[in-house]
Parts: C-alpha cells; structure tokens; sequence
C-alpha cells in the first residue's frame, strides 16, 4: 500500500477549489464541536463588542447636531458620559472574547498534535518509509501551529468584523439609502476579487507549507548524517543540498507573503473611494436640506467602521486560507487508513506443530518487484533456523515479516497456529522478540531502556532488576557498562558504541521471554568475547524458544537446526557446507 504524502499540488480548476473550500471549512467546524461553549460566550461578547461599535458614530451624530450646534454642554457631557461606558463596554467584551478564543486556540492544537502522534503510531513502517521525517515535524509542529493562530487571532477579527459590516451597512441604509447604497458600492468590487482570488492566495499558502516541510526534511536528514559529511568532506554537497532547499522555500515564502498581502492595498483603495463618494454627495444633501452635518460625521464614522473591518477580513481572510492550506496537510495525515489493521477470527486455530509457518507469500516493496515470491516454509517450535545470502536478497524483509512489521502483498503468514493478522499488536510482541540490525536507544538509563514497553518489570527496583538478570545469565553483559543498569543513554550519543547498543537490545529482547526470537545480525558489531557469552545465553533459553538468526558470518550459524539460502526467494541450503556453496555460487554470477 502507499503511504506517500503529497509534495506539490497544482492548480485546481474553479469547481473543485469550491469543493475544496467547503470540505476545509467543514473540517474546520468540526475542530470546533468539542469547544462549543466557550465559543458560545465569545459569540456573546464579540455580538457586545460589536453593538459597542455600532452604537458610537449614531451618538456622536446625535451630540453634533442636538447639542454642540446649539451649545447645550449639559446635553454633551451627559451623553459623552454615555459614550464612554459604550466604549467601556466594547472594551472588556473585546478582552474577554479574545481570552476565551485563545484558550480555545490552545486546546485545538493540543487535541490536533495528539492526534496526529496517535495516528502516526498507528500507521505502518512502510509509511515512514516513504515519507520524510522533517515533513513529518513540520506538519506536527509549524502546520498546527497555523491553526492556533487563526482560532486565537483571526476566527474573532472575522466573526467580529462580520457583525459589524452587517450592522453597519444596516445602519447607513437606514439612516439614508441613497447615500448608503453610494457608500456600498466599492466594497462590492472588492468582494467580487476577493472571491475570484480565494483559490489562488490558497495555493501560494499550501506551496509555501510544503517547501517548509521539506526543508525541515533536508536539514534533519543532513544532521543526521553530518558524521558521514564531515568524514568524506561533502560540506559543499550538504551547503548544496540546503542551498536548494532554502532557495525554493524563499521563493514560495515570497510568492506567499504577496498573495497574503494582496488585498490590503485594495481594501484600502475602496475605502478612499467610498470616503470621496460620501464626501461629494453628502455636501450636495446638505445643501439641500435633506441631512445634517451630524449625519454626515456619523457617516464617515460608519465608513470607517465598514471598511476597516473589511481590510481586517482581507488579512484575516490570508490567514484563513494559509490555516485551510495547513489543514490540508494535517488531514492528509489524518485521514490515512492503515492496512495493517488485526483481522480475522482471533479464536480461529489450526491444529500443527509449527510455530510459524509462510504459506505461498510475495512480498514487493513497489508494484512489480518483488522481493520474495511464492516461498513457503515451517518452522518448528524450539529449533534454531539460520538465514544467509547476499546482500539484498531478502534477508531483513523476510525476518520483518515474521513479526509483521510489514504484510506479504499475496499468501499467509500462520504464528502458532492462526494467521498472523488476528493477533493484536501486544499478544503478537509477546510471542516475537526481533533484535534489528540498528538498535534504537530511548534518553534514560539503561534499565528504561532494557523494561521499555514491557509492563512485568516496569514497578522493578535496581535490586530486583540485578537479580532478575543474574537469574537470566544477563548480568554479565550490563558489567560492560560503567554504571550497570543506570549508565545514562542519550539518543544518538558517541559515550556507547554501536555493539553495546545492540548488547542493551539483546537484554530488552531476552527479557520479554518471547517463543520466536529472531536476531538480525545482532552480533554484527560485536566483538568475539562478548558474542560467546551471548551465544552461551541463546543456548540457555528455553527449549521451546524458537531461534532466527539472519547472519553473513558463517560462524554465527554453525550449530543451527536448518540453514536457509534468501536471495530473492529462499531455498533450504540444508548443511554448512551447501550454504557456503550457494553463497559462493551466487558470489561468481554477480
């Protein structure tokens, strides 16, 4: 199945930006459903705050034409009283409302992060496979973040600045139609571009998030790997590298903050018209008779209060779109289904005396190129298999089948008598310890790392964990470590080397007491002592756990039970002798 997440998106015609944008404002709402009342109380207060501002200019009209024109000062301070608890008013309903939506901001991008994390441990090793780490980080961080903001800032500015359009285009129609519906007209042109240009501010915002992601993905990647750079001296290769990188988000950055910022200069260039409009006509009706200059100060408040929300919304309307932009992405991740979900009858047993058993199973990593094809195999309980061959004939994918790290795309794979499938993710570790050819590490000690995932031993004291090692002939590998079982781990740290790590790894997997135990070159990196004394534990396992060693070196597998020959199928090459063969065969065709 593919998991690749998408890296550019082109253009979308008219209907489907239309669609796009109503299921985006759909996934939106839903955000919101777990907020519904706080969102209702900063509704209230921005509905207050609003009024606030609709009530003002209609009182200063008011105070201009009944009592300063006919210099009635009592009539002014008691009204300018009255204006400045309306602005009071609108004062602490804009703080709260603001408060609340930040709050609200807040608890949607940690339920959102959550989210995503769950969902990303949900999905298979071939999704992280095919998608880069960095992108992964920025869409976890940079791309919710961009949510945060729009319900903290932007979703009030445009509630906010929604009510107050509405109600003051009410209100100027009202006070005068004519010159209200004069006063109107610029804004229509400007909704109509608004409308046209939505898509286009949309693209350049999703552009902008995906050049970022993968920027993240080259600068991680490359530090990841800066000891290989520094050791072949590619700094110029690693200054290329990002040098592209950056030159492209650069770009998309530019093309971005222009398509965010394209509509202030013509929000603003409405509102000078419409300010000149009110102006010529609004003298004309002076002088005739038919409005006052109360009215007319009031109507230029009123502009103010129109237009200015409208270039807010213009901004707002940026964020919105750069928010769907981010949303996009995060649903994207969201919205993935994994195929490796337990099926089947979990009851459901077949009488046999295997353990695990490939019954006609392929396997492709891409369409058309499989790894292994039609192999079956049985392996009994308590044996020791080993699996040799060159490399990239199948080894690692064949033992990451067996514990179902990834699904063969035809046959069945049958653990202890049911497929595979059936088993959930816990009943399936406890029967299968896998030591990978590159352990990982968590930050902490060595005994958190040894207990990790493994509730038996988690409540376990120091002393309770050094004798249950010693009791499990463990103990001689942690006297390697400094400070035993509470030597300091840091990921990536240089203080253990490689073959230690896969030591700390061997005594996670051993403790787990699994019935398969497979081992993927767990002796690699280590030396010829330590490698005995691990041989000496395998030996001492219990006789019903099965063994898997995929190895090169012949002599890690001398005293197995059978030997299989992978390479691109796998054949059983039956004696030590025949699998040198084979190797050495496969050697002089290559």
């Amino acid at each position: 199945m593919k998991y690749t997440l998408n890296d550019t998106k082109d253009n979308l015609e008219t209907q489907k930006q239309k669609k796009a944008l109503s299921s985006a404002t759909k996934k939106l709402f839903k955000l919101m459903s777990d907020e519904k009342k706080p969102i209702i109380f900063a509704l209230i207060f921005i509905v207050l705050s609003a009024v606030a501002t609709l009530v003002s200019p209609i009182l200063i009209s008011h105070i201009i034409d009944k009592y300063i024109q006919t210099k009635q000062f009592k009539g002014v301070i008691i009204f300018s009283s009255i204006l400045l608890a309306v602005y009071i008013v609108g004062l602490v309903s804009n703080y709260f409302q603001t408060t609340i939506m930040g709050g609200v901001g807040r608890r949607i991008l940690f339920n959102l992060r959550n989210n995503i994390f769950n969902k990303l441990q949900e999905l298979p090793i071939a999704f992280f496979n095919q998608n880069k780490a960095g992108d992964l980080i920025s869409r976890i961080n940079n791309d919710t973040d961009k949510l945060n903001q729009f319900f903290a800032q932007a979703f009030t500015q445009f509630i906010s600045g929604f009510f107050v359009i509405l109600g003051t285009g009410i209100f100027i129609i009202y006070v005068n139609p004519r010159l209200g519906f004069i006063a109107l007209v610029p804004a229509l042109f400007v909704l109509l571009i608004t409308r046209f240009l939505s898509g286009w501010v949309k693209d350049r915002n999703l552009k902008s998030l995906q050049s970022l992601g993968k920027m993240s993905a080259e600068i991680q990647e490359s530090i990841n790997n800066f000891k290989v750079i520094i050791v072949f001296n590619r700094l110029d290769y690693f200054r290329k590298k990002f040098s592209e990188v950056n030159d492209e988000n650069y770009k998309a950055s530019i093309n971005s903050g222009i398509a965010s910022n394209v509509f202030s200069p013509i929000y603003n260039l409405s509102y000078s018209i419409a300010q000149l409009l009110v102006l010529c006509f609004g003298i004309y009706f002076i002088s005739s008779g038919s409005f006052t200059i109360g009215l007319l100060v009031g109507f230029f408040l009123y502009l103010n209060n129109f237009y200015m929300p409208l270039r807010q919304i213009a901004s707002v309307w940026s964020s919105f779109q750069l928010s769907l932009a981010a949303l996009d992405r995060i649903t994207e991740i969201l919205s993935i289904k994994s195929d490796m979900k337990t099926i089947g009858d979990k009851n459901k047993k077949i009488n046999s005396k295997y353990i695990l058993e490939f019954n006609n199973v392929s396997f492709a990593y891409s369409i058309g190129e499989n790894i292994l094809e039609n192999v079956s195999l049985s392996l009994e309980r308590g044996k020791t298999y080993a699996f040799v061959g060159p490399t990239g004939g199948g080894k690692t994918t064949t033992a990451s089948l067996m514990a179902r790290l990834y699904d063969p795309t035809d046959g069945n794979i049958i653990l202890d008598g049911k497929n595979i499938k059936s088993y959930t993710p816990e009943e399936r570790i406890k029967k299968i310890g896998f030591i990978l050819q590159e352990p990982f590490l968590f930050n902490g000690t060595i005994k958190d790392n040894i207990i990790y995932g493994n509730n038996k031993y988690e409540n376990y004291s120091d002393e309770d964990m050094i004798n249950l090692l010693k009791k499990s002939n463990l103990d001689k590998l942690t006297k390697i470590f400094k400070d035993g079982i509470n030597t300091k781990v840091t990921y990536n740290t240089d203080d253990i080397s490689l073959g230690q790590k896969q030591i700390i790894a061997f005594i996670r997997a051993i403790l787990r007491e699994p019935e398969i135990l497979i081992l993927d070159e767990a002796t690699a990196n280590i030396d010829t002592v330590t490698e005995n004394i691990l041989e000496e534990i395998l030996n001492k396992l219990p006789k019903e756990t099965t063994k898997i060693i995929i190895a090169h070196r012949l002599n890690t597998i001398e005293n197995a039970d059978e030997i299989f020959f992978v390479n691109y199928g796998i054949k059983e090459a039956g004696t030590m002798e025949n699998a040198v063969k084979m190797l050495t065969n496969d050697a002089k065709k290559t």
